[in-house]
């Protein structure tokens, strides 16, 4: 169900679509997929999910810069099994390969490098992953010990651990305060104090999509699913697994990250789509469960036969008459030696009563009413279907244009907007394939793609040197604009 749901989410859908295929299309799945294999070797421990969980981070960093975000959620959750006593060798099995695997297949990338052991962005799982041989090593000791040598042996591996802890916490602040951004990215400074970019990098701020959001996009990204989760939520906790408490996690990350920068909603998406689905799957479960026993119970209890109401009734009676004469002759003869297996009888009955009637309670509280289920199911049909109208609207009209062409509506009719398209198709025939472009960094991939012309700046936005050179240029009167484009050997500026 929640594949299904994911599968339309408007906030998907916007990087999905043919005109705005993003990099971003490719690594949502292998997001989901990383947690899915962390899940499934949390579950049961195996080895072989643990490599693949490895492999798929590593297609992760491959696909986007946003890979960050795997390596810091796990050892938060990591952590907070460790703290909550939830420690187990499947949770061993599950962390320690990821990130000895996953460091170095991240550090093959060569846009990763060394920065997969060298900033601070990574530097969580690496302490986590010592917190965890410390804790795993004091269980495995727990085991062969005493529990006097144990205490002793507390003490020391306490001490030690102190020791190394403090000695890695010493090399990594020095790594730290030795570069003037602590070691953090831009963007994650910006994640982790959303004032910092407007302060100190104005370019992330000007940037629409790294603009906080506002309430109707999260409605116009995740539609109903936004009065689902917090049912999701609820029965995340019934009961309370490793699982269940990683969702929870991934939920709450994702919503503030999500409120920071509004393309941080794609992240969301698909803990918001999980969630959803299981607040359905429950919500269906009981539903047509109440149902089932309504039904099979009103089936049950259809026409009631009468004695007198049979065909047989008169001999029905005679047997009753006859019987109950030989009954009476019985009681007669027998009457003390039944007195004390009636007391007992009644015993054993009020004792089976007073068991019985705790589970027929239970049971009770799970069922609801035939006319309430039906309603409940129609409604929850008919508000999956106002998800589908609304998925199949967002993808035609709001993330179908290609973004080189704009549409509007008027009176008129349709009105087409073609001047970024004739501007880069005039440089494809009018310009050497040698000549670079001067513009600014917005119209940077989509004049290599369509003029396939030579930038000075692009959307990877990389050098912050080059675009304030380039922004300098355009600010400054021709003659000094046209001495800085001469330095930087531009043939052309597209001014659109």
């Amino acid at each position: 169900m929640a594949a299904a749901i994911l599968a339309m989410v408007p906030s998907y859908i916007s990087r999905s679509v043919a005109g705005s295929y993003d990099n971003e299309a490719v690594a949502i799945f292998a997001l989901v997929f990383t947690f899915y294999l962390y899940v499934k070797t949390l579950n049961t421990g195996s080895l072989f999910y643990a490599t693949l969980n490895a492999l798929s981070y590593f297609y992760m960093v491959c696909s986007w810069g946003g890979y960050t975000f795997i390596i810091n959620l796990i050892p938060m959750h990591v952590l907070l099994c460790i703290v909550t006593g939830r420690y187990s060798s499947r949770l061993y099995i599950a962390y320690a390969p990821l990130v000895i695997l996953g460091t170095l297949l991240a550090a093959l990338v060569p846009v990763v490098g060394f920065n997969a052991v060298l900033t601070s962005e990574h530097f969580a799982s690496f302490l986590v992953f010592i917190i965890l041989h410390v804790v795993a090593f004091v269980y495995y000791i727990k085991g062969l010990l005493t529990p006097r040598l144990f205490k002793m042996a507390m003490t020391l591996v306490i001490t030690v651990g102190l020791a190394v802890c403090f000695a890695v916490v010493a090399i990594l602040v020095a790594l730290v305060a030795s570069s003037p951004t602590k070691g953090w990215s831009g963007r994650s400074l910006s994640l982790l104090d959303p004032t910092y970019a407007s302060k100190y990098i104005p370019i992330i701020a000007s940037v629409s999509e790294h603009q906080p959001p506002t309430w109707p996009s999260y409605f116009m990204d995740i539609n109903v699913l936004a009065f689902l989760v917090p049912a999701g939520i609820i029965s995340c906790f019934l009961p309370l697994s490793d699982a269940s408490s990683f969702m929870v996690l991934y939920l709450v990350t994702a919503v503030y990250f999500s409120g920071v920068m509004v393309r941080l909603m794609l992240v969301l998406a698909p803990a918001a789509c999980i969630l959803s689905g299981i607040a359905l799957s429950s919500a269906f479960d009981v539903l047509t469960r109440s149902m089932k026993f309504q039904l099979s119970k009103l089936f049950d209890d259809g026409p009631a036969i009468s004695g007198n109401g049979s065909p047989n009734g008169s001999s029905a009676s005679t047997v009753n008459t006859s019987s109950s004469k030989n009954e009476k002759t019985e009681k007669s003869e027998a009457a003390p030696k039944e007195k004390q297996s009636k007391k007992n009888r009644r015993k054993d009955k009020e004792v089976t009563e007073s068991v019985s009637v705790k589970p027929k309670k239970e049971k009770r509280l799970s069922v609801l009413p035939l006319e309430a289920s039906i309603v409940s199911t129609l409604l929850l049909i008919a508000l999956g279907g106002f998800y589908v109208v609304h998925c199949v609207w967002a993808a035609a009209e709001a993330y179908s244009a290609p973004s080189i062409v704009l549409t509007s509506r008027s009176r008129e009719g349709l009105h087409v907007f073609d001047d970024f398209r004739e501007a880069y198709a005039w440089l494809s025939h009018n310009t050497d394939v040698d000549d670079k472009v001067a513009s600014w960094w917005d119209y940077g991939y989509q004049t290599t793609a369509m003029a396939n012309r030579t930038v000075i700046v692009d959307n990877n936005t990389w050098n912050n040197t080059h675009i304030a050179t380039v922004g300098t240029a355009m600010s400054s009167p021709e003659k000094a604009a046209w001495e800085i484009f001469d330095s930087l050997d531009v043939k052309y500026v597209l001014v659109v």
